[in-house]
Formats: structure tokens, C-alpha cells, sequence
């Protein structure tokens, strides 16, 4: 069993005040058992055009001060932070263990140019799916508009993901909550793994977009175990191995895939 704690905050534009809500967050969920606490996409500041100036190296302080709250609380953490790169940034989900050390750093791949966004615009896209062991389980990291994006899930899972960590700024708009819960527990049924998908607060205090909250804890049957709705806030889940064994063993679907594609 591993207990995971969905850490639903609101994100500022100010790095110092999202470590202060990390961390309230993390002791919350320590305090509560937690072996692993998910923070949500850009969790080091919200989305806009001062990303480029407040991208931080895996070494800064904000990712430093995730490290020593993990050691002191002795839980992992995944969160999303902006690394500064050659012109762009990189959207990245950091993963850090319980003795605070970086275990893994993933770039995300699928930038979002829909919907009349443009992340491309100030972000570089990653070209390398990420399978991270924290906490005793092997995690799959995804990182929001990839989870539109099937054949990273079967990628990681064939890496042997157990849990995806999905973390996300989904942005408001027709049907995209709809979109959103669809496509986390959509994940979860066609791979037969545990899907963690933490998503920020609402922050009143913004008016982009960004936040609808709705992080959820969905099984490999695609039941939906928790659901945080639009309010922020800390709830901790477990996850049971022996339900995606018995899952698997009812409903083999990776065993029977036929078709597989290879790129030259």
C-alpha cells in the first residue's frame, strides 16, 4: 500500500508564496500518512510571460526548498517548475525522494498550442517520456496536454509504470473540464494502471484561466477513488497493488495488443 496525497493549491506569479503553500500542503500530508505528495503543473509560478524570468535551475531555491521539506517531512514530491533553457524554458516535473534528492526531471513533450494558446511560444519541448521509483512504486510522469496523448501512456506503462502522475494548469473553457475527466480516467482503463492527476486551485486572484482544480485518484478500472472538485486542498489516497493485479488478471488488454508500430 502507498498512501498519496493530491495537493490541490492555487498558484501565484510569486515563487516565494507557492513554496509557503508547498509546504503547508506537505505537512499537511505527512501528518496524515502520506508517502508521496503531487503538486500540480507550474507550481512554481503561474503561466504567463514572466516564466522566462522567474525559470529557476533544479539547484535554485525553489526547488531546494521542495527538497528540504521533503527530507523534514520524509515524504517524495512531484511537482512542475520551469527550468531555464537557450531562449525558452522547459516545462518540468520534478521528482524528489524522501531524503530530498532529485530522482528524476521531466521535460514535457506535448507543448499546448490549442484552443488559441501558444506554449511554444515561450517553452522548448522535451523529447523523452520519464519512468521515476519513488516511494516504492514506478511512476510515470505526464504532464497536462499529454494526457491527451495515448501512446505516452503506453510508452511509460511499457516501462513498467505502475502510477501515472499526471499534473496540470487546465485551462477553463467548453467542455474542457469534461475533456479533463474523461481523459484522466480514459488513461487509467487503457493501461490498467493507478492515475494521480492533480491539477491547481482556481486562484481568484487570476483571471487567464488556469485552474480548474478537479485532481482525482482513479483505479485501473477507471473508478474515480477521489475527486478534489474546484476548491483547494490536500487529500491523501491509497493505492493497493493487489487491485491492479486482480484487474490485470480479469481484464488482460496489454497482454492482447497486436498492433505495433515502429517508426524508422
Amino acid at each position: 500500500m502507498t498512501r498519496i496525497a493530491l495537493c490541490q493549491i492555487p498558484v501565484s506569479e510569486e515563487p516565494a508564496v507557492n513554496l509557503r503553500r508547498a509546504r503547508e500542503a506537505m505537512e499537511e500530508a505527512a501528518a496524515d500518512g502520506a508517502d508521496l505528495a503531487i503538486f500540480p503543473e507550474a507550481t512554481l509560478t503561474r503561466y504567463g510571460r514572466r516564466i522566462t524570468d522567474l525559470a529557476e535551475p533544479l539547484d535554485g531555491p525553489f526547488v531546494t526548498g521542495l527538497a528540504e521539506s521533503a527530507k523534514t517531512c520524509g515524504l517524495s514530491v512531484i511537482a512542475g517548475v520551469f527550468e531555464p533553457g537557450e531562449g525558452r524554458v522547459h516545462n518540468t516535473a520534478v521528482a524528489i525522494d524522501e531524503s530530498g534528492g532529485i530522482r528524476a526531471a521531466y521535460r514535457k513533450i506535448h507543448l499546448f498550442d490549442s484552443f488559441g494558446a501558444r506554449e511554444s511560444e515561450l517553452v522548448a519541448p522535451g523529447d523523452s517520456p520519464a519512468v521515476v521509483e519513488l516511494a516504492g512504486l514506478r511512476i510515470g510522469l505526464v504532464t497536462c496536454y499529454d494526457v491527451r496523448f495515448p501512446e505516452l501512456g503506453r510508452a511509460l506503462v511499457d516501462q513498467g509504470a505502475e502510477l501515472f502522475a499526471v499534473i496540470a494548469a487546465w485551462g477553463s473553457g467548453p467542455m474542457k473540464e469534461e475533456h479533463w475527466a474523461t481523459l484522466v480516467r480514459a488513461r487509467a482503463i487503457e493501461n490498467t494502471v493507478w492515475v494521480a492527476a492533480v491539477g491547481q486551485a482556481p486562484n481568484p486572484e487570476a483571471r487567464d484561466g488556469f485552474g480548474i482544480g478537479r485532481s482525482m485518484f482513479v483505479d485501473p478500472m477507471g473508478v474515480v477513488r477521489a475527486d478534489l472538485g474546484p476548491a483547494p486542498g490536500t487529500q491523501t489516497c491509497v493505492l493497493d497493488p493487489q487491485i491492479t493485479i486482480a484487474t490485470r488478471n480479469a481484464l488482460p488488454c496489454l497482454e492482447h495488443r497486436r498492433l505495433h508500430v515502429s517508426r524508422s
